[in-house]
């Protein structure tokens, strides 16, 4: 006997007391949290990077830095610009750097030979950083 009702093309649901609830999925332990990736965004936003045009004048000049003169040069900048410096001029053991502490950009290098006859001109501030 038929009820009339035709049951093609409808989806049967499951009764509401047989229902599971979904489990949370789980979270690769390969994944990066969103802290972890926060995180690094900040710390490559402190870095300093180098123009083409400072890199360049590195090279020509055989001026040499070292990864802690480096280190000490990216806090001091961060330094300078928490106090309202724009552009600074960086003193090393034997390098004169011009950084925008804005863009966190060294804009030009040049060694100590070299620095002792420039004037600098649109600088608002100046690091002397000491190996």
């Amino acid at each position: 006997m038929s009820s009339g009702i035709q049951t093609n093309g409808l989806h049967h649901l499951p009764h509401p007391g047989s229902t599971q609830i979904p489990s949370k999925p789980q979270v690769s332990s390969k994944a990066p949290s969103f802290k972890d990736m926060l995180s690094e965004k900040i710390n490559e936003s402190e870095r300093l990077t180098i123009s083409k045009h400072a890199e360049k004048r590195l090279h020509t000049r055989d001026v040499s830095i070292t990864d802690s003169e480096w280190q000490k040069i990216t806090e001091k900048a961060e330094e300078a610009k928490a106090k309202g410096v724009n552009d600074a001029l960086v003193l090393t053991n034997n390098a004169a750097l011009v950084v925008s502490t804005q863009n966190n950009t060294v804009i030009t290098a040049m060694n100590h030979d070299e620095a002792a006859n420039h004037i600098f001109t649109n600088i608002n501030g100046t690091i002397v950083v000491k190996e």
